[in-house]
């Protein structure tokens, strides 16, 4: 008898734990795919990228790949690397919001201060460089 409970807790704590390793896998890749699209959004408005015919699609997932290597966090699914790619999509949007001035603020917060804020960006445009050097030699 107490075998059989045993294993119906067994199932029951994996049926909990997949669960959760769903959602949590979820919740990453709405955030990765938060800081792509906000890549997309700064690389349609780049003309390099236009003039050197790539891809923005495959330009934004490199990016994404390159600067999640210097972020927070030890793998992608790390609740430090879900908040880096919420953190990096807000510094990629501040031209564009309504009060720009007050969403770099909140930036600065997000981050913890304004050096943790230039290394970000440090990171995404060296990734950004990197990344056109790499698929402009694809071509």
């Amino acid at each position: 008898m107490d075998r059989k409970r045993n294993d119906r807790i067994r199932m029951k704590m994996k049926k909990i734990l997949l669960v959760g390793l769903a959602a949590l896998t979820l919740s990453g890749c709405a955030d990765q795919n938060l800081y792509k699209e906000a890549i997309i959004g700064r690389i349609d408005q780049d003309p390099d990228i236009k003039d050197y015919k790539i891809d923005p699609d495959d330009m934004a997932s490199c990016v994404v790949d390159k600067s999640s290597k210097k972020m927070p966090g030890l793998f992608a699914f790390d609740p430090d690397r879900m908040m880096a790619y919420r953190n990096y999509a807000k510094l990629l949007t501040v031209k564009s919001a309504e009060d720009p001035e007050k969403a770099m603020q909140e930036v600065k917060t997000s981050f913890g201060s304004a050096k943790a804020v230039s290394e970000a960006h440090t990171n995404y445009t060296n990734s950004f460089m990197m990344c056109i050097e790499v698929l402009v030699q694809k071509q």
